[in-house]
């Protein structure tokens, strides 16, 4: 036994040695990272980009191509990693060439993913963060990558996440000739889903994630969008007309906009809203105004827990949320949602032809969770994750017309469950964002510095007791208002602005 521990204390400063070397390595130039050796991976170039001297390949958004122009010069480096065969997962790493604020961020992708997300390593550069992203191994546009590639799928699941921290540290480990203070990760959609696949598979990685409108039964999730588009195009007659929307959303409004203390054309919580779309309902003929009976059960749907037409057992929480509106065309229009149809069409019928008129809820729902179990990455016990101290901040756009926002209602909720009460606060905290769309966008506040958010939290120790968010018009800001720790909303004190956060409280919500 004795020789045991001797040899097992031998074997414990072999591993570490090499990474207290590194930590305290020489800086190394920005072209001599070209031969660093990676395991896994290969360095496909490095070298130094000048103060607003970056391209974006096209196609380039305007937005950024201006936040690319005031970048300050970086060492940019490109890897190619190999974890299996069939691997080829493109990744890049910038790092600047100085006022490095000491810490690493990494940036989620939204969709399929298929390409860097330069715009966000941009927003990560500028802030002074050492940052990486990764195409998640493949560059096409959809799922078509799938099809005879499991390993593909499995690099876009999980392992580019993995593969893109573990190889972005040591290259910035070599450049600084020290390791970063600490590790970000940062993403909504697909980028928030990746976050919580990090913290779930890969809890040593990262020290915070920052994750919002995250889909975490992405495979189930896929299925009842399909679900859902059937409901609404069970008949000729069942179908809403985009025509019709805004009268609904005005009923809505009506109906719930007042319950926070002041009527603005956003509900702080849906989840307390009461409203029957058959106050709609036509009395005479059908009109612009008003909803036949067909729709009316359509529009209740649309609201409503997805159940399986067969058992009647809840597939999934509602997809859409009173306020939403205006954008159900996305899952409730004329085709289904684009990401559901290439899952079923490349993941389980594995046919560019399939027509997603030819889904059938009563049996395809499971081939579909069997399938495409794989995008299943988000496991709610995250004792690991924050056993290390890490700490996971959520956020979710009430009106999201894409990922439901009950998503992370639920998240939050089984996390809490599995881990306990004393993590929230500490480990854990959702933001739900109202009149916010996917990510970004709607009536209500949807900007906020939720970097900024997550730095305090780290130096604090505790999540924020609100975050002040804002909206703006024509790029001017016209209205502010906290977001508030669920399931607590913001409520006007009765005096003061309506378009100032400081006239409302984060209250616990009135049931």
């Amino acid at each position: 036994m004795k020789f045991v521990r001797v040899a097992g204390v031998c074997m414990v400063f072999a591993l570490l040695t090499p990474v207290q070397e590194r930590a305290t390595a020489a800086p190394a130039s920005c072209e001599s990272l070209a031969s660093l050796r990676l395991p896994t991976a290969t360095v496909t170039s490095a070298g130094e980009v000048g103060s607003g001297a970056f391209a974006l390949p096209p196609p380039a958004g305007t937005a950024a191509v201006r936040a690319l122009a005031a970048l300050p010069a970086f060492c940019r480096v490109a890897v190619t990693s190999k974890p299996t065969a069939d691997s080829d997962i493109k990744i890049e790493v910038w790092l600047p060439t100085s006022g490095w604020n000491g810490k690493f961020q990494a940036v989620g992708n939204g969709g399929w993913a298929g390409t860097i997300s330069y715009a966000a390593m941009a927003a990560a550069l500028a802030r002074g963060y050492a940052t990486a992203s990764t195409d998640s191994g493949h560059t096409t546009p959809g799922a078509s990558f799938a099809v005879d590639h499991p390993e593909k799928l499995v690099d876009y699941a999980h392992r580019s996440l993995h593969e893109t921290a573990v190889h972005a540290k040591a290259i910035i480990s070599a450049y600084y000739g020290s390791n970063p203070t600490a590790s970000l990760w940062n993403g909504c959609s697909t980028g928030g889903n990746q976050g919580l696949t990090l913290a779930a598979m890969y809890p040593a990685d990262f020290d915070a994630i920052v994750a919002g409108a995250p889909p975490d039964d992405r495979a189930r999730v896929h299925a009842v969008r399909l679900v859902l588009h059937r409901i609404v195009h069970r008949t000729a007659g069942s179908y809403i007309p985009p025509s019709k929307y805004p009268a609904i959303h005005e009923a809505v409004m009506q109906a719930c906009d007042a319950a926070d203390g002041v009527k603005d054309g956003v509900i702080e919580n849906p989840e307390g809203c009461r409203f029957d779309p058959k106050v709609l309902q036509c009395k005479d003929a059908d009109g612009p105004s008003c909803l036949t009976a067909e729709q009316v059960d359509t529009a209740r749907a649309l609201y409503a827990d997805i159940k399986h037409p067969q058992s009647g057992r809840v597939l999934y929480s509602p997809l859409l949320q009173p306020g939403s509106e205006l954008l159900w065309g996305a899952l409730a229009g004329p085709q289904p949602f684009s990401n559901a149809t290439e899952t079923y069409k490349y993941l389980v019928a594995k046919d560019a032809s399939w027509d997603p008129a030819r889904f059938n809820p009563a049996t395809d729902v499971e081939k579909m969770d069997a399938a495409a179990a794989v995008l299943n990455t988000a496991n709610p016990n995250l004792k690991p994750f924050f056993a290390r101290g890490g700490k996971l901040l959520l956020y979710h756009g009430w009106s999201d017309q894409q990922n439901p926002a009950s998503t992370s209602v639920n998240y939050f909720k089984r996390v809490v469950d599995i881990v306990g009460k004393s993590a929230v606060g500490k480990s854990i905290q959702l933001y739900m964002v109202p009149g916010m769309n996917h990510c970004q966008g709607g009536v209500g506040t949807d900007t906020f510095d939720k970097v900024a958010a997550m730095e305090d939290w780290m130096a604090r120790g505790r999540a924020p007791a609100q975050i002040v968010a804002s909206h703006a018009t024509a790029g001017k800001v016209d209205r502010t208002r906290p977001l508030c720790p669920y399931p607590q909303v913001a409520v006007y004190k009765g005096s003061g602005s309506t378009d100032e956060a400081a006239s409302f409280a984060c209250r616990a919500p009135r049931r």
